[in-house]
C-alpha cells in the first residue's frame, strides 16, 4: 500500500445506472438518494438536470461538484474526466460509501463498465451494471433503440420499471425476452418495480455508522422526504413490499469451505442471482486469512484479510437475487464444506495450497513499490 494513502477498510462499489429516455432511470436514482440507508452516495452525471438538487438542498458548490446537503455529492463530468473525479470521490475528504454513475449522455454502458474494470484506482470495486427498462414501452423502445439488446446482454441487474401499467402475462413475456438477450449462461437478474422504487439493499449495504456519526443528529431532508413519501403512500409497509420483490439466502458454516467445490459453485451461478457478499474460511488453504467475497452479476473478487485475534473461524455469506431457489442454493453451499478434518501432513498441505489457485485468480494483486 502507498504509505502516503490512509488505509481504507473496504473498497467503494461503483454502480453504473443505465436506461433509455423515459425508462425511469433518474426517478430510480433520486429514490436511492432519498432512501440511502445511511450511506453517503457520490453521483456522477453528465449534467445536474437529472438530480433533484432543489429537493435535496444545495449547501455548497466547488467547480462542477455539488454537495447535496446530506453527506452525498454530485459531479457533472464528461467521460474523459471520469478517472479524475473517481479519484476525487474516493479521497478521504469525500467520505463516501457508494458511487453511482448515470450512464445517459456520458458514455455507452459497456464503455463505462470497461473503464471501471480497467481503473487503477485501488479504492473502488465494480458494483454492477443496472439497466432500467420501461415495461409499458418495452417493444417500442427496442424498435427505436435496437442497441437495447446489447445493453441487456451485459447488464447484471435489469429493473423492469412501470410494471404497474402492464399485466402479469406481459411481464412474463418481457422477462423471457430479457433472458434470451442475456449472455449465454449468465442472464441478468430481473426485478419488477413501479416508480423506480427498489430496495436499496439490492445495490448496496446499509451504512455501519449513523449518519453524522453522532448519537443525536438534526432532521435531514432525507427524513422529511421519506416521511412525506410514507404519508402519500399511506404508510402501508412500503419497505416490506420492496424487499418482497427479491430473495436472499444467508449461509453460515463453522467448518472450512473446500476451495475447488466453492469455485465450481461460483462458476455456475444460477440465473437471477445478482449479489453475493460475505467472507470465507478456507481452513488449511490459507490459515492466516479469511477471504472477503464480492460478486455482482458475473464479476467476482476475493480479498484476503488477516483473521483477528480470537475471531471465530467461520464462513458467512449472503446471496441476493430474483427468482432464485433459496433452499437449493443453501444446499449447494453446504455441499462445498470440507467433509473431513485435514491431517497434519506436508503432502496434504501442498495439495490444499494447489486447490487455492482457482480462488487466487480472483484476488487483486497490489502494485509493489519498485516493480518495473
Amino acid at each position: 500500500m502507498n504509505p502516503t494513502s490512509p488505509p481504507r477498510k473496504q473498497q467503494i462499489p461503483v454502480i453504473v445506472l443505465a436506461g433509455f429516455l423515459g425508462s425511469g432511470k433518474t426517478t430510480l436514482l433520486n429514490h436511492l438518494l432519498r432512501n440511502r440507508a445511511g450511506n453517503r452516495i457520490g453521483v456522477i452525471v453528465n449534467d445536474f438536470g437529472s438530480i433533484e438538487i432543489d429537493a435535496m438542498t444545495v449547501s455548497g458548490q466547488v467547480g462542477s461538484t455539488v454537495s447535496l446537503g446530506n453527506g452525498c455529492l454530485c459531479c457533472a463530468v464528461d467521460a474523459s474526466e471520469l478517472d479524475t473525479f473517481l479519484e476525487t470521490l474516493t479521497g478521504p475528504a469525500a467520505r463516501l460509501d457508494v458511487i453511482v454513475i448515470e450512464a445517459s449522455g456520458l458514455a455507452e454502458p459497456l464503455e463505462l463498465l470497461r473503464m471501471i474494470l480497467a481503473s487503477e484506482n485501488p479504492h473502488i470495486v465494480y458494483g454492477g451494471l443496472v439497466e432500467v427498462v420501461d415495461a409499458a414501452e418495452f417493444d417500442a423502445t427496442r424498435d427505436r433503440h435496437p442497441e437495447v439488446d446489447r445493453h441487456l446482454a451485459v447488464a447484471d441487474l435489469v429493473v423492469l420499471n412501470k410494471t404497474d401499467r402492464i399485466g402479469s402475462e406481459e411481464q412474463t413475456r418481457i422477462r423471457d425476452v430479457i433472458a434470451a438477450a442475456g449472455a449465454p449462461g449468465g442472464a441478468a437478474a430481473v426485478i419488477g418495480a413501479a416508480y423506480g422504487r427498489i430496495d436499496p439493499q439490492l445495490l448496496f449495504d446499509p451504512a455501519l455508522r449513523p449518519d453524522g456519526e453522532e448519537k443525536v443528529r438534526q432532521l435531514t431532508f432525507e427524513d422529511l422526504l421519506r416521511d412525506r413519501s410514507e404519508e402519500e403512500e399511506g404508510g402501508d409497509g412500503h419497505e416490506h413490499h420492496l424487499h418482497a420483490a427479491y430473495d436472499s439466502v444467508s449461509f453460515t458454516a463453522d467448518v472450512p469451505m473446500n476451495p475447488r467445490r466453492l469455485m465450481e459453485f461460483l462458476d455456475s451461478r444460477p440465473q437471477g442471482l445478482y449479489r453475493i457478499k460475505g467472507f470465507v474460511d478456507f481452513g488449511v488453504g490459507d490459515r492466516a486469512n479469511k477471504y472477503v467475497l464480492h460478486a455482482v452479476g458475473r464479476f467476482l473478487r476475493f480479498d484476503p484479510q488477516p483473521w483477528k485475534r480470537d475471531e471465530p473461524r467461520r464462513t458467512q455469506l449472503v446471496l441476493i437475487g430474483s427468482g432464485i431457489a433459496p433452499d437449493a442454493l443453501h444446499k449447494e453451499l453446504a455441499d462445498c464444506r470440507e467433509s473431513a478434518a485435514p491431517c497434519p501432513d506436508a503432502t496434504q498441505d501442498a495439495a490444499h495450497e494447489r486447490s487455492m489457485w482457482g480462488v487466487l485468480r480472483y484476488v487483486q494483486q497490489p502494485d509493489r513499490p519498485g516493480d518495473a
